[in-house]
């Protein structure tokens, strides 16, 4: 199948290739792979490739069971895996969701302002396919996972400082709802009801976090939290 426009692979919230702007079904085992060889992102072994992703079984199984993925991929004709020998890596020019999430949230973080203007924070309220329990994927997901908290945090403020609350505090929201026990997140939701005058408000997004946080893990907010309140 020729391609005429770069294969399109995503990853964050759920799985899906495209090719051509048209699904591309892959069985689950080649899910795997492709995902593996993707959040690497290097020049890989087949063996620790293998090894990896079927644990649970001989090396010569294991390396069966690649030979077999491989194969699956290569017959649907297009090229997201390369074979070199004994190594494996992502074939290039596939546009990856996850890679330009990374990039737009390394030059928001380091840019500032104008960025925000041109970000689709929708984009960053979802995470690296958060339904899949695979040992070797939990790193990458909570690498993602926390980037794209510190960008929500971070437009966050911006939008409070340019007198923009109602986007602040979506933004804010979406922020705590990736992570409720997350304080940082609160401590933005609380400066821009601060920002907006609305000090009942910041008190009681303080004491809403305080009893989760009690409740939860038995902890009381830090200084920082309640030196906001008292500004």
């Amino acid at each position: 199948m020729p391609a005429t426009e770069p294969l399109r692979l995503q990853l964050l919230d759920s799985f899906a290739l495209h090719c051509d702007g048209e699904p591309v079904a892959l069985p689950p085992s080649v899910q795997r792979l492709v995902v593996f060889v993707t959040v690497h992102d290097r020049l890989l072994l087949r063996s620790y490739v293998a090894g990896t992703l079927w644990p649970e079984t001989s090396e010569h199984s294991a390396g069966a069971n690649l030979r077999s993925a491989l194969w699956r991929l290569n017959r649907l004709g297009v090229r997201v895996v390369e074979a070199h020998g004994v190594t494996l890596q992502l074939s290039p020019g596939i546009r990856i969701d996850l890679r330009e999430r990374l990039d737009d949230a390394q030059r928001l973080l380091a840019a500032g302002e104008p960025e925000i203007d041109r970000l689709d924070d929708s984009l960053f309220r979802v995470d690296l396919l958060p339904d899949w329990y695979d040992d070797w994927l939990i790193v990458e997901r909570e690498r993602f996972h926390q980037l794209r908290l510190r960008v929500l945090e971070s437009v966050c403020d911006r939008f409070a400082n340019r007198g923009e609350y109602a986007r602040a505090l979506d933004v804010g929201l979406a922020a705590v709802a990736g992570e409720p026990l997350r304080e940082s997140a609160h401590r933005a939701l609380v400066k821009v009801h601060l920002a907006e005058g609305n000090r009942a408000e910041a008190v009681r997004q303080y004491r809403l976090y305080s009893e989760l946080l009690k409740e939860q893990l038995g902890l009381v907010p830090s200084p920082q939290m309640l030196e906001l309140l008292r500004t």
